[in-house]
């Protein structure tokens, strides 16, 4: 499950295009903050997670947050300030086991285009010649079409599909997408399929027709984007970087404990069968158009736990983040990757949240206000803020091997803890 929020220039508080998103997998399912320089190629194919494409001769510099096992992209962007984010959307649509993941899609666009216009026609020419499918999740099966949010520092697009089908709509000042279809009649464009529905059904809905109610009903996509939508037109006109990683932090009621959460939280935290996901990984990009883009990634789960770092798509980044990032994770935990070692920390605190829990996330929000300061401060120094990605990455690190080294009691219920104790197993994770 998965959460993304778009505010346009024209209702932020610094007149940028600010982009977000929570990306929701299973625990065990590390993510990878990765950086692919803007590469030439020789070879014909390109293999994506099931399939083959035909390759272009050049793609394009990119910063993406991936799962472990997958080629493509949970969200990312790219070196001309191009953000694409997807969630998964539960259609009436049959898709196919091997095919084109929405993540794959992602990575392609971010990779061939330049602006969010051109990204969102290669998109829709994807789904019309590929169509969709493919198992989505490493241990068990997944299959959903996806919407997307599609954003440049001029322009931002929503795209959702059914399969084939599909409608966009361009974004006039703000919009949140969730794990369900938004978009009734009020599309800007629509496939030929779509239109050809719209005149012979009188009303037609694209979301009423093609969503699935029982899958969207426990997903709670609904009410997480109303939560979403509802906080960002709260601040219309004043919005900025640090109230939407608030936003992403947030949860549907507090005080907060893991233990009594639902999907109907945005920061998403395991909880079992009813709530099997957990977030992986947060963005939350500032896209400038006149001056230098900055993006903010946890690279690590549940983001009220974690520190956002400041990030730019740069050769020189992506030198620091193979070095800081560590070995590449997989679904069993390993020290020596850095999404595996902060997660065994939140595993722990998810376990007390409360008492040092708050002491913990207090540090860490003094961290990474004192972060957010010096980037308001020399927002358009490159190398300034190549040398506060490397910096912040060592703070993060250096709290969070204190706080390890912490006991750190249990406090929460006996069902809660054999939950967490089940995917620690599976990970080989002793805590």
């Amino acid at each position: 499950m998965c959460d993304i929020i778009v505010a346009t220039p024209k209702v932020t508080r610094d007149h940028v295009m600010i982009f977000a998103k929570n990306s929701d997998r299973d625990p065990n399912e590390a993510q990878v903050l990765e950086y692919i320089p803007r590469l030439k190629h020789e070879e014909g194919k390109v293999r994506l997670t099931y399939i083959e494409l035909p390759q272009v001769r050049e793609t394009y510099a990119i910063l993406i947050s991936r799962p472990w096992w997958i080629w493509g992209a949970e969200m990312g962007v790219n070196e001309f300030g191009l953000a694409i984010g997807n969630t998964a959307v539960f259609t009436r649509v049959k898709l196919p086991m091997r095919g084109l993941l929405g993540m794959d899609i992602i990575r392609l666009a971010l990779e061939r285009t330049r602006s969010a216009r051109e990204a969102l026609d290669f998109i829709i020419n994807l789904i019309e010649t590929y169509g969709q499918g493919g198992n989505a999740s490493y241990e068990h099966k997944m299959l959903y079409s996806n919407s997307f949010i599609i954003a440049d520092p001029n322009e931002a697009w929503v795209l959702e599909t059914a399969g084939r089908y599909w409608v966009a709509k361009r974004v006039v000042d703000f919009y949140t997408i969730s794990n369900a279809l938004t978009i009734n009649s009020d599309w800007d464009l629509a496939s030929d399929e779509v239109l050809k529905l719209a005149r012979r059904i009188n009303g037609f809905s694209f979301a009423k027709y093609f969503s699935d109610r029982f899958y969207t009903y426990f997903a709670h996509g609904r009410e997480r984007r109303a939560y979403t939508y509802n906080a960002i037109r709260a601040r219309e006109g004043d919005i900025t970087p640090e109230y939407v990683m608030s936003v992403l932090r947030s949860h549907a009621s507090e005080p907060y404990k893991p233990w009594r959460g639902s999907m109907r939280d945005v920061c998403m935290h395991f909880g079992g069968l009813l709530r099997p996901t957990q977030t992986a990984s947060s963005q939350v990009s500032v896209l400038r158009g006149d001056g230098l883009s900055i993006h903010w990634f946890t690279g690590t789960s549940i983001p009220c736990l974690s520190l956002f770092k400041p990030l730019i798509v740069h050769d020189e980044v992506g030198k620091i983040l193979r070095e800081v990032m560590g070995e590449p994770p997989t679904n069993v935990f390993n020290p020596r990757n850095y999404w595996w070692l902060v997660e065994s920390l939140h595993r722990r605190l998810e376990l007390n949240y409360g008492d040092e829990a708050i002491v913990f996330m207090h540090e860490l929000r003094e961290m990474e206000n004192r972060v957010v300061k010096e980037v308001e401060e020399h927002a358009n120094d490159a190398q300034y803020i190549i040398d506060l990605v490397r910096s912040t990455f060592l703070q993060e690190l250096t709290l969070v091997r204190k706080w390890l080294g912490i006991k750190v009691p249990s406090h929460a219920p006996f069902t809660y803890v054999l939950n967490i104790k089940r995917v620690n197993d599976k990970a080989k994770l002793l805590t």
